[in-house]
């Protein structure tokens, strides 16, 4: 099991890809919120399986059993778990991948770590499937939060070199945030998004696959969130970002850009807006020493291409000690982008929230 706390919350993740169900567990919900679950079931359907040209075609219908911690539709008190049964799996295609690992999947370091133990079939424990489980603890955080006039929406950033229409950092409203989410290709700008998936189609003739970016905003956060150093949003929001399997980078507000400005131009100015403080531009990302500023809080992650590819690789054979070549079978996604979008936003939302529990304990 895969665990995380930090302020109030404690979410654990645990399953296999092919094992007979996957699951979470949340402890510190407050007793009393509403989930929707119909609701909950459409932000799940954003990242499950086989519904378009550009994911694998493995089905699974995602649908999540409550063990405990709901009552009559709400939050009882105790820790929520969660569970989703593995209906469409196909084992075989991953016999040979505890001798022969895939480049730039984890079947090399679980073999070296669990000495050949670990569960191999459809990627076991390290298996993007497993994030179906963080976008139930995430999908009720964020309904938590709406309610509370705090939004998180997502979309995709770029896939393979090819831009779509970022979100303004200041001015970011309602509408554009969560208009992405309710689109099957998750994009500002319908027509980058064409183009994005006439290149995971060609991507995918050639037996290969594309990496891309998402972008993250988080809209009417109050001044005060996290903490300096060691818990800051930053720190909190990153550490369940990578929880996602396929992320291998985040970055907030300017992000790497501040490397190439100056401190005149990097600085945000502050200025008054009514009774608010405000800033002019937003390359903070809405943070300032590991603590919410109350302009929206934005980020970015990077999402490496799917590695299970069809064509023909350099591998070695671990029982031979020797090297040999790998052609990979099974069904894999040509690009993970699109299907990420609402596991970022899931991360964001429980980090989000146990940081606002945490201020409201404080008070």
């Amino acid at each position: 099991m895969s665990s995380i706390y930090h302020g109030r919350l404690t979410v654990s993740i645990f399953g296999q890809s092919h094992a007979p169900g996957i699951g979470v567990t949340v402890d510190g919900l407050p007793a009393g919120e509403t989930v929707d679950l119909e609701d909950l079931q459409a932000f799940l359907a954003r990242r499950a399986p086989g519904g378009n040209a550009w994911s694998t075609p493995r089905k699974e219908g995602d649908l999540p059993e409550f063990l405990s911690g709901l009552a009559d539709g709400k939050t009882c008190g105790a820790p929520l778990a969660a569970v989703i049964r593995n209906t469409n799996t196909r084992s075989k295609d991953y016999s040979n991948l505890k001798d022969v690992p895939r480049p730039g999947h984890a079947d090399y370091t679980a073999q070296m770590k669990y000495g050949g133990f670990q569960d191999v079939a459809g990627g076991g424990h390290f298996s993007g499937r497993l994030t179906a489980s963080l976008c139930i603890a995430g999908g009720i955080c964020k309904q938590i939060l709406a309610r509370r006039g705090i939004f998180v929406g997502a979309h995709i950033a770029a896939i393979g070199g090819i831009p779509d229409t970022p979100f303004d950092p200041v001015n970011v409203d309602k509408e554009t945030l969560l208009a992405p989410g309710g689109k099957l290709f998750p994009v500002t700008d319908d027509r980058a998004g064409e183009r994005m998936q006439e290149a995971i189609a060609a991507a995918r003739a050639d037996l290969d696959s594309l990496g891309g970016a998402i972008e993250c905003a988080v809209i009417g956060l109050p001044v005060g969130l996290g903490d300096p150093m060691l818990d800051g949003m930053e720190n909190r929001i990153a550490r369940l970002i990578f929880a996602i399997p396929a992320v291998k980078g985040v970055e907030f507000g300017a992000g790497f850009q501040v490397a190439n400005l100056r401190g005149s131009q990097n600085n945000d100015p502050f200025y008054m807006d009514g009774d608010r403080v405000k800033t002019r531009t937003n390359h903070a990302g809405g943070i300032l020493g590991g603590i919410t500023n109350g302009m929206p809080l934005v980020f970015r992650a990077a999402v490496k291409p799917t590695p299970s590819i069809g064509q023909e690789q350099d591998s070695v054979s671990l029982s031979r000690r020797e090297d040999t070549k790998l052609v990979i079978h099974g069904r894999h996604d040509p690009c993970i982008v699109p299907r990420a979008v609402p596991c970022v936003e899931a991360a964001a939302a429980i980090a989000v929230y146990d940081a606002l529990l945490e201020q409201e304990r404080e008070r």
